[in-house]
């Protein structure tokens, strides 16, 4: 009886732990963008309670009347607390390569009654903005998604401010998640100044400032 209990116990454990090394073995070989389908499943209650949206905008040091660009928005959960953070003195701007991510990103800004999010399909690695138009950019769950990091973090360096952030954010049930000193490594190689790391290593916000010219 208590074999069966502990094998009840376990087993669920054991099968997300080896979805989770399969999923990084595959991913580590081949990259792709998150599915649109997958996007309810990964944000999912667990992950607000452990990366709450309103507790990540604030730690991503967004303010009101910022200028903030949004990577990868998923369904566009985190957007709408950022957008919210600004206020209507600010303005998010949400890019996604897949289109139907953004058209749930509009959606979400609509039901919000929103007017300072602004969506649009476009390539992380030719940003259709003027350079220096950022204060903060926001990656959440995203840069380990990018088959070329390198190439897209030259191209934030071109659209944020001097002295703006970027804010990454990782939680380890991701596939793609980054170990801090990994993120940090590959960051500062392309440039940016590491300010500081809120958060565990397992789930954990990351911020570099873009040094002056």
């Amino acid at each position: 009886m208590f074999r069966k209990i502990v094998l009840l116990i376990l087993t669920p454990f054991l099968l997300i732990i080896s979805w989770l090394l399969l999923a990084r073995i595959v991913r580590h070989f081949y990259k792709f963008p998150m599915p649109e389908f997958l996007a309810d499943f990964i944000d999912n209650p667990w992950r607000r309670r452990m990366q709450p949206p309103d507790e990540t905008a604030v730690r991503h040091g967004i303010q009101p009347g910022m200028t903030v660009l949004d990577i990868g928005p998923g369904n566009g959960t985190y957007t709408i607390a950022a957008a919210r953070r600004v206020g209507p003195t600010g303005k998010l701007f949400a890019i996604d390569i897949e289109p139907r991510m953004i058209e749930r990103v509009w959606q979400k800004a609509a039901d919000a009654e929103l007017d300072n999010v602004y969506a649009r399909v476009a390539d992380v690695y030719d940003m259709p903005f003027y350079a220096d138009t950022f204060d903060v950019i926001t990656m959440i769950a995203v840069i380990g998604e990018i088959p070329d990091p390198d190439r897209a973090l030259a191209e934030c360096t071109r659209v944020l401010k001097s002295n703006g952030i970027l804010a990454i954010s990782e939680l380890l049930p991701d596939p793609d998640s980054k170990r801090p000193s990994t993120l940090r490594r590959e960051v500062e190689a392309a440039g940016f100044t590491y300010k500081e790391k809120l958060g565990s290593s397992f789930i954990y916000s990351m911020l570099f400032i873009k040094k002056p010219a």
